[in-house]
Order: structure tokens, then sequence, then C-alpha cells
């Protein structure tokens, strides 16, 4: 028997298409210096892409770099820039070597959520900081990224939401807004590119553990903590998992959205804590 066929057997039965393994792709993940980004980067450089890995933090991403490297052999790319300021998004792209230009896989990564206040008490920095990168970061990046899919008819775009996307809940206001328009913007990628066979997916994570309370509480690193009292949280390591999964599907396959919650999260502010 082939060895081929072996190792085709033993992928198709854990749900992998190993053909798809065979294909040096390239993915570009955003907001990479940190939870999510970063775990997702790791993961699709241990399964066969190269990565462009993109974010603020220039000595995170080169920290980064070398671990891909050294643990997994991948080639990976370094931009770093501000994804809420247009001009430096669209140079950052344009400034990739033409070998790096072949994006396959898109992972809108990047977002945050900062402060949680009233719509009569709400900071307008806040407000500004969340819709510049939660929505206008994503539109910049994607702009420049999608003509290259269009080009080749091909390609994978995926936007991490977050339950905040499907629910609105009190003193989250702006940032539930902002990944209602993410959630939005996927469907109207996803009808937008179809005709080019482009795939555009969804992920929704509930409560995980990364910096992003540390964020939303502005260093107050007590605070943070307190929102992950009492239960287990999903992890960074358990959404990159599931972006494998959706970015590993056939051809023919395309996982539209996908809801993550740990199990003792029901709803956004339903908790089973002990």
């Amino acid at each position: 028997m082939p060895l081929y066929y072996i190792i085709n057997v033993v992928f198709f039965n854990f749900g992998f298409d190993f053909k798809y393994f065979l294909m040096k792709k390239t993915a570009l993940v955003t907001g990479a210096t940190s939870g999510i980004g970063e775990a997702t980067a790791i993961i699709l450089a241990n399964n066969n892409f190269n990565i462009i890995i993109t974010g603020r933090r220039k000595n995170r991403l080169n920290v980064l770099k070398e671990k891909i490297v050294a643990e997994t052999g991948a080639d990976v790319f370094c931009l770093n820039f501000d994804i809420r300021n247009q001009t430096e998004t669209e140079k950052a792209v344009d400034s990739l070597p033409s070998e790096w230009k072949n994006i396959d896989i898109l992972i809108n990564n990047a977002g945050l959520a900062v402060g949680m206040n009233t719509i009569d008490e709400g900071v307008i920095d806040d407000w500004e900081r969340m819709i510049d990168t939660n929505i206008k970061g994503l539109l910049y990046i994607t702009r420049k990224i999608s003509p290259m899919m269009v080009e080749k008819k091909s390609g994978h775009i995926v936007n991490i939401s977050s339950i905040a996307g499907k629910e609105t809940y009190p003193m989250g206001n702006v940032y539930c807004a902002t990944k209602h328009a993410v959630e939005s913007l996927t469907k109207a990628m996803r009808i937008d590119l179809l005709k080019y066979g482009i795939k555009v997916s969804s992920i929704g994570p509930g409560a995980v553990k990364t910096e992003f309370s540390n964020v939303r509480f502005k260093g107050d690193d007590a605070r943070a903590e307190n929102v992950y009292n009492g239960f287990t949280p999903l992890a960074a390591q358990d959404i990159a998992e599931a972006i494998l999964f959706i970015v590993s599907r056939p051809k023919h396959v395309n996982i539209d959205d996908l809801l993550i919650m740990p199990t003792d999260q029901a709803y956004s502010r339903d908790f089973n804590r002990k």
C-alpha cells in the first residue's frame, strides 16, 4: 500500500485533507504579538504555512519570528505597523517582497476592547480606539489583500469576531457595536467575493484569557484577573486550533460562522462560577 495512501487515511480520520498540507501556503495574521494572533501564527507555522506576522510592538514580532523559525522551520516575515493608520497599513503591505505577496489566508485578528462605561459616560478616545482597530483596521488590511485573492480567484479571509457580535451586554455598547459590524462585514465579504471562489469565515470566541481584559481595564491587572475567577476560560490555543480547522477544510467546504464558548459560559454574562 503506497505511503501517501496510508498517511492520507490517517489525516482523513482526523478531519484533515493531506493533499492540502502538501502545498505550502502563506498566511497573514494581524495582531500577532500576543493572544489569539500569536497562537494562530505558531499553529499555522507548525502545519506547513509560511507566516506574515503583523503588529505595533516590533520587539514582540521579532521574538515571535525567532521562536517560529527555531521550532518549525517555517519562513516568517514581520510587518511592523499600526493597523488603525490607513497610510501605514498600505505602505506595509506594499513593502512586501514579491515572493510574499501570494497571500492565501488573511486572519483579521487585531482587535480590542477599551473601558466599560455607560453610553452617557463614554470616553471618546476609547470609542475611537475600538472603532479604528476593530472596524477600520480590518477594512484597511482587507482592502489591500482581497484584490490579490480576486486576481488569482482563491483565498480565505477569517475574521475574529466575538460573542459580543451576537449579543449586547451592559457597558459593552461600542465594543459590541464594533463586533456586530465585524459579523455584518463578514457576511458582506462572503457575498461580494463569492464569485471569485474566496472563502470568508467568522469566529466568535466567548471568554478567552489573554491580554484582552488587561487592555479593557487599562492595566488594572487585579480587575482583569477577576473576570476569570471561578471558571475555566478558553485559551488562545483553543481558538487557534479552530482557525486551523477552518482553513484546512477541503476546497468545497466553507465554515461561515463558528461560536466558541467555555463550558462554564452560556451567554456573554452568564457563567457557572464555582
